[in-house]
């Protein structure tokens, strides 16, 4: 998918939908550089294990993506260790599910910092790389939440929502420099964050009979999409979003 190896940073890969998103891109050529918090050392170097097994460069760095300072030195060590950024993916994200009324204050500011205010924070500080180079990928991971979002989540609907909304500006100012931005929304997926919401069969019945294709998402599902961003297939591409939720919202 891409003519040279590129370097692609993916940030909070230790699992799930970013564990994914590593795994393929190394399948296709990818160098990595992994990103998590410092409470998933071990699995983030267990994804990294497996990534190399495709036979690329990958390198882990810790930082909490929402600290501008962290983000900062993660980039400048991606760099020096790999020689630059060629995509970078914000996956990174938490949910804290609580009802409008009764939600705290730390619950909003932490899914906000992490999910909105994150992604925002690793552009920011790839961004000279990339115009430097004239050449860049960025995919940001929204979700469908963003565009109709469940009970107990406002607060995370509304950071994915930002996220969106960031993505289409961002593609307008950086176009010219040969970078596109581009959003993947997930459906309901298969991981811990995901499970929250299907533990209980009848809600898990209940999402699968929304779904055109009649069953929950699988990780895997959402690297091949988030890859075609990656790569030069999609150099005309850019400000758009993504479902990739196996046909609940048809748009």
């Amino acid at each position: 998918m891409t003519k040279t190896t590129r370097v692609a940073l993916v940030t909070g890969a230790s699992r799930g939908i970013g564990k994914a998103i590593a795994l393929g891109l190394a399948a296709r050529g990818f160098d990595l550089v992994l990103n998590d918090i410092a409470a998933q050392t071990d699995t983030l170097s267990a994804t990294a294990a497996e990534a190399r097994s495709h036979g690329g460069r990958v390198i882990t760095l810790q930082a909490d993506v929402s600290n501008k300072a962290q983000v900062q030195a993660m980039v400048e060590a991606a760099v020096a260790q790999m020689g630059s950024i060629h995509a970078v993916v914000n996956n990174a994200g938490i949910l804290r599910a609580s009802d409008v009324e009764h939600c705290p204050e730390d619950y909003w500011d932490s899914v906000m910092d992490v999910n909105a205010k994150g992604t925002f924070l690793v552009v920011q500080a790839v961004l000279p790389v990339m115009k430097a180079q004239n050449y860049g990928r960025i995919c940001n991971i929204s979700s469908i939440g963003g565009k109709h979002g469940a009970p107990e989540q406002a607060h995370y609907s509304a950071s994915k929502a930002a996220v969106m909304g960031f993505t289409r500006v961002l593609a307008q100012e950086v176009g010219p420099f040969g970078i596109t931005a581009n959003c993947i929304c997930p459906g309901i997926i298969l991981t811990d964050m995901g499970r929250v919401n299907l533990d209980d069969p009848s809600i898990s019945n209940a999402w699968k009979a929304k779904t055109a294709m009649a069953r929950i998402g699988d990780p895997e599902d959402v690297a091949g999409p988030v890859a075609f961003f990656c790569s030069d297939d999609s150099a005309f591409v850019t400000g758009q979003t993504l479902n990739v939720d196996g046909g609940i919202v048809l748009s």
